[in-house]
C-alpha cells in the first residue's frame, strides 16, 4: 500500500525542549524534509505556563502544515519520575491538541525508532542523527538531538504507516461479501 504525500508531524516530547517536524512521504521508501523545529519552554516557569506554551506551539505547528497524521514517542522510564511525569503532561496537552484537530497520533518507543532508522535498536543519538541526515538528505545534521528525534519519529511512521492501513484494513469489520461495514 503506496502512502505517497502523507505528511507526518513528529514529535519528540519534552517539557523543556520539545522537538517537532513534519515529513511528507514520497514513492517507496523516499521521505522529504518540510520543517524541523524545537519549541522551548523556560525552566524556571510555572508548569501551566509551560504546558500553555507547549499547546500553543503544537497548534502552531498543526494549522501551519497540516499534517494528515502525528507520530510521537512513547514515554518510557528513565529513572527520574519528575522528568517522566513532567514529560506525560506535554505529551498529554499535544495529544489533546492532535484530537481537537481530528488527527490521529501514532506512538513509537525509541528502540522502535532507532530500529527503524539506523536497523539497531540501541543506536546512540550520533549513529540516529547521521542516519536521519542521510536518509533525509539534509545539508547538514539538525540540531539539537531532539529536532533529529522528531524527524526520525516522523520518518519511522512513514516507513510503518503502510503495514498499519493494511491491518486496519483487514481488521475492519466486513460482510459476507467482503464490504467493509460501519
Amino acid at each position: 500500500m503506496d502512502l505517497e504525500g502523507l505528511r507526518v508531524m513528529g514529535i519528540d516530547p519534552g517539557l523543556t525542549r520539545c522537538g517537532l517536524s513534519v515529513v511528507q512521504a514520497g514513492r517507496g521508501r523516499q521521505v522529504l524534509p518540510v520543517a524541523v523545529g524545537v519549541a522551548r519552554t523556560p525552566a524556571g516557569s510555572e508548569l501551566a505556563e509551560r504546558l500553555l506554551r507547549l499547546s500553543r506551539a503544537v497548534k502552531e505547528w498543526i494549522d501551519d502544515y497540516q499534517p494528515d497524521v502525528i507520530a510521537m514517542e512513547r514515554i518510557f522510564e528513565r529513572g527520574n519520575v519528575s522528568t517522566v511525569m513532567h514529560t506525560a503532561h506535554a505529551v498529554g496537552v499535544m495529544i489533546l491538541a492532535a484530537a481537537e484537530r481530528d488527527i490521529p497520533v501514532h506512538m513509537y518507543t525509541p528502540s522502535e525508532v532507532k530500529k527503524a532508522i539506523s536497523g539497531n535498536g540501541r543506536a546512540d543519538k550520533k549513529q540516529m542523527t547521521t542516519m536521519i541526515t542521510r536518509i533525509l538528505a539534509l545539508g547538514e545534521p539538525p540540531k539539537p538531538a531532539d529536532a533529529a528525534d522528531a524527524l526520525a519519529i516522523a520518518v519511522c511512521h512513514c516507513w510503518r504507516a503502510p503495514l498499519i492501513a493494511r491491518g486496519a484494513a483487514l481488521s475492519a469489520p466486513t460482510t459476507r461479501s467482503g464490504v467493509s461495514v460501519r
